[in-house]
């Protein structure tokens, strides 16, 4: 009897914690987040990319994995100083760990680390005008 009620206490755990994952994606999207791909270690060649949920927020853009704890965003990048240093298709293995149809861009931003980011051609097209978008007065690198 105790193997059963622990068994079932383990379940409504594990049941909980998914729903939890899932409200947490679900809220993300309805607050006009995007499906993205996101790679920052650039040195193993197609490896290395994670989805999760893209947002933008003033002059920055803020990833959010699907399955992380943290409330905030695991990942910020400032619009100021990025610019795009390259655009290509996905290699074949990249192509199942990203949204459908995706374009990477490989973005450098100041002194930071180069990241790579895949995301459809919609949100691409939000993306580019995001970052060309920028207030009067500021200096914009080339974007596309």
């Amino acid at each position: 009897m105790s193997l059963n009620l622990l068994l079932g206490a383990l379940l409504l755990i594990v049941a909980v914690v998914v729903g939890v994952f899932v409200v947490r994606r679900v809220r993300l999207l309805r607050a006009g987040g995007v499906n993205v791909a996101l790679r920052t270690d650039l040195s193993r060649e197609g490896r290395g990319w994670h989805l999760g949920v893209g947002r933008y927020q003033g002059d920055e853009f803020s990833w959010f994995r699907p399955l992380s704890v943290r409330s905030g965003p695991d990942r910020i990048i400032n619009r100021e100083g990025l610019e795009i240093a390259a655009r290509r298709e996905p290699t074949h293995s990249e192509a199942f760990s990203m949204p459908p149809d995706s374009m990477v861009l490989r973005c450098r931003a100041g002194g930071a680390r180069d990241v790579e980011i895949a995301m459809a051609p919609d949100t691409l097209t939000g993306f580019l005008s995001w970052l060309e978008s920028a207030p009067p007065g500021r200096r914009l690198p080339y974007a596309s």
